[in-house]
């Protein structure tokens, strides 16, 4: 279903890109500014003033793909990265509205249009949420997968029988034989287009499929267990893992526990 949908929606083009990219620059040169002119205010020397921005702004833009990146991993690297995205943010937005406010109130009376404090501290908050927008849609669409081909099997037409085949001359019918044992046929497995996570299976299944191998090789480990079933082309969530590895070490514990003998 997921690839019907994509393939109904219009490819990107470089215009996409362009325009994503010209409103990333836009949203980091003014945040830029802001943060360079912040670095000069807290006393940092020289040409690192212009680092300044970059280590914030840099964390908000590379933090975004990090959270799509790792949007399955476990929970605590999912937190260390929400944590730093969510810091950088705070700190650059907290930056470019003080730094606006303090102008804004430093600026001299009469010299034109007039703003209140919060509304020049909010605005000025629209360039880092630019940046960090402008990065995320560009790694949406660049991640948008190519529609499914159709593999579509023509059925055979008349045209592919040989005409010139002569017919079978009848022959004498052959003694009924014992009715020969039913064969068991392995169904040819369906061509799939892999896209997205693979599919994952019950936890019964899951046991069924690495109890055979888990016997051939004594003790379960979690590197096993998990390398047999992507083998199978499944996949395991680290909560389930859990689960399967706690039934599996119970069995393990059964099997080797000491029976106790008959009197």
């Amino acid at each position: 279903m997921a690839s019907h949908a994509y393939a109904s929606l219009p490819r990107t083009t470089a215009w996409d890109r362009a325009a994503i990219f010209t409103l990333g620059a836009a949203g980091c040169a003014l945040s830029y500014d802001a943060l360079q002119q912040m670095a000069v205010a807290i006393h940092v020397r020289g040409f690192l003033t212009y680092l300044f921005p970059l280590v914030i702004d840099g964390f908000i833009a590379y933090g975004v793909r990090a959270l799509l990146v790792l949007r399955t991993a476990p929970f605590r690297a999912r937190l260390y990265v929400w944590t730093l995205f969510g810091t950088a943010t705070t700190a650059s937005i907290w930056a470019n509205a003080l730094h606006a406010i303090r102008l804004n109130q430093l600026a001299p009376p009469g010299g034109g249009l007039r703003l209140s404090d919060i509304t020049v501290g909010v605005l000025s908050t629209l360039a880092p949420l630019a940046l960090a927008g402008a990065v995320h849609l560009h790694i949406l669409i660049t991640r948008q997968p190519a529609p499914a081909p159709d593999h579509t099997v023509q059925p055979p037409t008349a045209q592919g029988v040989d005409q010139n085949t002569e017919p079978d001359l009848p022959t004498a019918t052959p003694a009924p034989a014992s009715p020969p044992a039913e064969q068991h046929v392995q169904p040819k497995a369906r061509h799939r287009n892999r896209i997205g996570r693979p599919p994952e299976a019950e936890l019964h299944e899951l046991l069924e499929l690495v109890r055979p191998i888990v016997a051939g090789h004594g003790k379960p480990t979690r590197d096993l267990v998990r390398g047999t079933i992507r083998d199978a082309e499944l996949g395991i969530s680290e909560k389930r893992l859990t689960k399967l590895m706690n039934a599996l070490r119970e069995d393990h514990t059964a099997a080797e526990a000491p029976r106790p003998h008959p009197e």
